[in-house]
């Protein structure tokens, strides 16, 4: 039995691919054993949701509505459930289910189960139904897939945390940055300002590999130790063998082999961004210093907690721009044109 039922929320949905996205009316499934209902405060805005919205991954089911950073305050939970109460301050990310028993869920890594993550939105639950994000006023997730938000983190700016924030966490810390690491972070938006955030308060040296120069006092102010342009040519012959761990957040394709050369032996060379077209590759890149081309996806529940506590724990959140709901198609522009510092978040008070 429930105590509250919310069937019938506004939101914010982009109607076909491509297309403006508008307000809409959705239904949420009613609280079940397991379940929390969060009353969403703000939604994160990611580069993830343009290319969904617009179909550039493909698989697109429509209409769609976008949003996997989203912070809110519980507001019931169902009667199974033991972690949470009604008022606590709560997240959730870019999944909301996994099969639970291979081995990768066993392992707490729950963003890679064999049988494929129930992603927030544009994904099938195990019922069967098409899952919607964030751009509404509440969603009904299972209290397994929920994360705490500290009391230390302001809701609007922890928002990007969900996504931005673990999507960089989980490679810096599986790459071990620390200190005597030198670390490069490629560009500086919603996801480069995060990595150099934590990369700085994990305590390794820091540099930003970006187009232009454009953005350097904010690198440096961000935590930043060196800030070079790739647009200069001199970039790639002076950092040659310099860097431990780059990891590229571009959604554009990069030249893979410029940036491997920059690795020192035994570097890696991680992507989270994700480019819409393939990238090419000379294996010799890899073979002249044993050097390795990753990628690494989000993380898992327990460690999108363990980088909560540790944003909290250090002061960090993102950079934000809040903005009313009716902006969400000038804001998707503004992000294609690089025109943010650094997220954008949505008050959902206004949808």
């Amino acid at each position: 039995m429930t105590t509250q039922t919310v069937t019938s929320v506004p939101a914010y949905a982009a109607p076909a691919a491509r297309a403006p996205l508008e307000r809409t009316t959705i239904s949420r499934r009613p609280v079940g054993e397991h379940d929390v209902l969060i009353e969403i405060k703000y939604a994160g805005i990611c580069h993830s949701d343009i290319h969904q919205a617009r179909d550039g991954w493909g698989e697109g089911t429509f209409p769609m509505v976008p949003g996997h950073e989203i912070a809110g305050i519980v507001a019931e939970v169902g009667p199974g459930v033991t972690g949470f109460a009604a008022g606590d301050r709560v997240g959730v990310g870019c999944m909301v289910d996994s099969c639970r028993t291979c081995d990768n869920c066993r392992a707490g890594l729950e963003q890679y189960c064999s049988d494929g993550p129930v992603y927030t939105y544009n994904s099938t639950d195990r019922g069967g139904e098409t899952t919607l994000g964030g751009y509404s006023t509440h969603i009904v997730v299972d209290a397994a897939y929920t994360v705490r938000i500290p009391d230390a983190l302001p809701l609007d700016a922890a928002a990007p945390l969900l996504c931005a924030g673990i999507t960089l966490y989980s490679p810096l810390v599986h790459w071990k940055a620390g200190p005597g690491k030198k670390i490069a972070v490629v560009g500086l938006g919603g996801l480069g300002h995060m990595g150099v955030k934590i990369a700085h308060a994990l305590g390794a040296e820091v540099t930003v590999l970006s187009q232009s120069l454009r953005k350097r006092d904010d690198g440096i102010r961000l935590g930043a130790d060196h800030y070079y342009a790739t647009s200069d040519d001199d970039t790639f012959k002076q950092l040659a063998g310099s860097f431990d761990l780059i990891i590229s957040t571009v959604s554009a394709p990069l030249p893979l082999d410029r940036y491997l050369a920059l690795l020192r032996t035994d570097g890696a060379l991680v992507n989270v961004g994700a480019p819409e077209e393939p990238v090419s590759l000379n294996v010799f890149s890899l073979l002249a210093g044993r050097k390795t081309l990753a990628g690494s996806g989000i993380g898992g529940i327990r460690e999108t907690q363990e980088m909560l506590d540790f944003c909290a724990e250090h002061g960090l959140a993102a950079d934000i721009e809040l903005i009313p709901a009716d902006r969400i198609n000038e804001a998707y522009e503004r992000v294609l044109a690089s025109d943010v510092r650094y997220r954008f978040v949505i008050d959902t008070a206004t949808i």
